[in-house]
């Protein structure tokens, strides 16, 4: 009964989600090469999308392919990616995990999440998000998720893994890549905390 209740609430999440965020390009999104989409995901944590995407373009316009990335000096992606927050650190690990793509699959990004949180740079969230962009069964948990989940009384968890695991027990499979696209659009489409808690209460409601 709760899972047919939480669905209903989905539903009027991803309703106002496409009214209120049309057109909004998310950071994991429209990347048709694996590489691009992990490395764009990585330079995304804690960082604006809007600021993400236009410097991943620059990075990929000027490193065409993942082993040039590799070869890339530190100083030069540092350069090209300083808008992003914590460049530093994430140059690192940007060129890190290209170097490892390189050296250990040759070049293609796993689709195993076992493999992918032993990247630099990837952690359980960012290699959710991938898979779930490529169409796997996976939900990662951000702070829109983590937030709203809780709102909503999805979960009581206090960590994201805790998070994580309630949102898989309640929702369908089918479901599970779609959450954090939705969650995050309608997130970011509300500036005011007390605009998107008082519309989350009365989604609340919904029976």
């Amino acid at each position: 009964m709760y899972r047919k209740r939480a669905i209903k609430q989905f539903s009027e999440l991803r309703k106002i989600s496409r009214k209120k965020a049309k057109g909004m390009r998310l950071a994991a999104e429209g990347w048709k090469e694996d590489w691009k989409l992990l490395i764009t995901t990585i330079m995304s944590a804690r960082s604006r999308d809007e600021t993400t995407i236009p410097v991943a373009e620059n990075l990929f316009k000027k490193y065409g392919s993942v082993r040039n990335l590799a070869s890339a000096s530190l100083k030069d992606i540092e350069d090209v990616i300083k808008k992003v927050n914590f460049y530093r650190n994430k140059a690192k690990s940007v060129k890190r995990c290209a170097e490892v793509l390189v050296e250990e699959y040759s070049g293609k990004v796993p689709y195993d999440i076992n493999q992918l949180v032993k990247l630099p740079g990837v952690g359980r969230k960012t290699a959710n998000v991938f898979l779930s962009e490529r169409g796997g069964k996976a939900i990662a948990v951000d702070t829109h998720v983590f937030y709203i989940s809780r709102k909503l009384d999805w979960s009581s968890g206090k960590n994201a893994d805790k998070v994580e695991s309630d949102l898989m027990e309640l929702f369908p499979k089918s479901y599970w890549s779609k959450l954090n696209p939705v969650l995050v659009r309608f997130g970011k489409s509300y500036m005011s905390k007390k605009e998107k808690d008082d519309l989350l209460e009365r989604i609340k409601k919904v029976k």
